[in-house]
C-alpha cells in the first residue's frame, strides 16, 4: 500500500483543538494535567493475578485466562461504543521497547498504576542530566513530535472500516471486510512504529552512552530503593524554566522515564506486552480508563477487564460466548509470532546501548511483520464481534448497554489523538478495506 494513502486525515480540523499529549512512553497522557507536571492514569497490566510482585509477565499475558477477559472486554466496548471512542490509545502503546510497562506492572511499591507514576521517575531522572543531555531530548523531542501524531492519524481508517463492518455500511457488493487489505495497512502502520521506535533507542542508547560515572552510580541508587514509591517526590520540574510546548515537554517526560527502564531493565522486560496491548482499535481503553482523565493520584481499578469482560460473556447465549472464546485457539499462533517478533526487535534496538549503529532495515522489517500479525488479530476481533452483535435479542442489547453504562461509559462528541480530545477527523473513504 502506498504510504500516501495511510493518510487520510484532514489536519488543518485538528489543528485548533487540544495540543497533543504525547506520553509515548507511559501508559496514558492526560489531557487536563496540570502544568507542569505530568499525571497520567495507567491501564492495568492484566487482571488475573495475585499481589506478589514480579506477578507480570508474557506467559501471564498470553494466558487463555487474561486473553478471553481482554478480548470480551474489547467486545463490550466496540458493541456500545462509536469510531471517538475506538479513537482513545494510550501512548505507551506506541513504540513500546524500553520495559517501561513491565517496570510499571512490577513496581514493587505498587505504585505502577498511579498517576503519578510517569512524573516521579521522570524527575529524578532528569535531575540526574547534565544541560548538553537534556538539549538532545528535547532536540529530539521537537522533532520526533510528527512521526507520533502521524501514527495516531493514520490509525482512524481502520476504525471507521472496522465501525462500518459492524454497523452493516458495506460498499455496494461486498461481502465484509478483506483480511489482507486489513494486514496490509497494519503493516505499513507498525513500520511507522518501528521508525519511532529506532529514533527513540538512538537517542536514549546516545545519552546512556555518555553518562559519567557518577550519573551511572545515581541511576544505580534510584534502582537499589526497589521501587519508585520510595523515589524522592518533591523534586521541581527541571523543564520548567525551559519554556517547552505542551507535545515537546511530555516527549521529553517520556524519554526520561523510558530511558530509566530501559538502563534498569533487561530484553525480558521489553519484550512484555500487558493483555491489552494488541488489538487496541475497539475502543476499550476509553471504556476503562476515561474515567480516571483529569484524576491526579487515581488508580485504575485492576480487575475491570476480568469482572466486566466476565459479565459481557454472561449475557450471552452459550453460541454467542463461542465466537469470543474460540478466538483464542484462532490467535494463538500469531501471538506466539508476535512474541519472537518483539524479542528481535528488542534485541536489536538494545544494541544502542554500546554502539550507534543498529540496522534499521531490520527493525522495520521486524516490525511490519508485527504489524500484520495484529492486524489478523484485529480482523479476528471485528468479524466475530460483528456476528455477535447481529445475533442478539433486544434483551441483551439492552444488558450490554446497561454494562457499559455501569462502567461510566459516555459516548465522546469528537475523537482523541492518544489521549487529547479533538474533533473527529475527515476520514476518506475506506472502501479498500472491504472485499469487492
Amino acid at each position: 500500500m502506498r504510504a500516501r494513502a495511510q493518510h487520510p486525515i484532514d489536519r488543518n480540523r485538528a489543528r485548533g483543538s487540544w495540543h497533543l499529549l504525547l506520553l509515548a512512553g507511559a501508559a496514558l497522557a492526560l489531557a487536563a494535567c496540570a502544568e507542569p507536571t505530568v499525571t497520567e492514569p495507567a491501564e492495568s497490566a492484566s487482571d488475573n493475578s495475585s499481589s506478589t510482585p514480579g506477578r507480570y509477565n508474557i506467559e501471564q499475558t498470553l494466558s487463555d485466562q487474561a486473553q478471553q477477559n481482554t478480548i470480551a472486554f474489547d467486545g463490550l466496548a466496540f458493541l456500545t461504543g462509536n469510531v471517538g471512542a475506538q479513537s482513545f490509545l494510550p501512548p505507551g502503546k506506541v513504540a513500546d521497547y524500553s520495559g517501561f510497562q513491565y517496570l510499571r506492572d512490577n513496581d514493587p511499591t505498587n505504585l505502577g498504576h498511579n498517576t503519578d507514576f510517569v512524573t516521579i521517575i521522570a524527575f529524578n531522572v532528569l535531575h540526574i542530566l547534565n544541560t548538553s543531555q537534556l538539549q538532545q531530548l528535547v532536540a529530539s523531542a521537537q522533532v520526533q513530535v510528527q512521526e507520533i501524531n502521524d501514527f495516531a492519524y493514520r490509525r482512524f481508517p481502520l476504525l471507521k472500516g472496522f465501525r462500518r463492518h459492524l454497523e452493516g455500511d458495506l460498499p455496494a457488493g461486498s461481502a465484509g471486510l478483506d483480511s489482507a487489505a486489513v494486514t496490509t495497512a497494519m503493516a505499513e502502520l507498525y513500520r511507522l512504529d518501528g521508525l519511532i521506535s529506532y529514533h527513540r533507542a538512538r537517542l536514549m542508547g546516545g545519552v546512556i552512552r555518555s553518562l559519567s560515572t557518577a550519573q551511572r552510580s545515581a541511576l544505580a541508587a534510584l534502582k537499589a530503593k526497589n521501587g519508585v514509591g520510595n523515589w524522592d517526590r518533591t523534586l521541581s520540574d527541571p523543564l520548567q524554566a525551559l519554556q517547552l510546548e505542551r507535545d515537546v515537554s511530555i516527549a521529553v517526560m517520556t524519554y526520561a522515564s523510558e530511558m530509566y527502564a530501559w538502563y534498569a531493565g533487561s530484553v525480558t522486560a521489553d519484550v512484555y506486552f500487558c493483555p491489552e496491548r494488541q488489538g487496541t482499535y475497539f475502543g476499550s481503553f476509553y471504556l476503562k480508563d476515561w474515567p480516571a482523565m483529569g484524576n491526579p493520584n487515581y488508580t485504575i481499578d485492576e480487575q475491570l477487564t476480568a469482572s466486566a469482560g466476565q459479565e459481557f460473556l454472561n449475557i450471552l447465549t452459550p453460541a454467542q460466548a463461542a465466537q469470543i472464546t474460540g478466538i483464542l485457539p484462532l490467535q494463538a499462533n500469531a501471538m506466539q509470532e508476535i512474541v519472537t517478533a518483539r524479542e528481535a526487535v528488542s534485541n536489536l534496538l538494545r544494541g544502542f546501548i554500546t554502539s550507534s549503529a543498529v540496522d534499521s532495515a531490520a527493525v522495520l522489517a521486524l516490525s511490519a511483520r508485527y504489524g500484520a500479525l495484529d492486524g489478523q488479530l484485529a480482523y479476528w476481533y471485528a468479524t466475530r464481534f460483528t456476528s455477535v452483535a447481529n445475533s442478539l435479542s433486544a434483551a441483551q442489547r439492552a444488558q450490554v448497554q446497561s454494562l457499559a453504562g455501569r462502567l461510566g461509559y459516555v459516548h465522546p462528541t469528537g475523537a482523541f489523538l492518544y489521549s487529547a480530545p479533538i474533533p473527529m477527523p475527515a476520514i476518506a473513504n475506506t472502501d479498500y478495506l472491504f472485499r469487492h
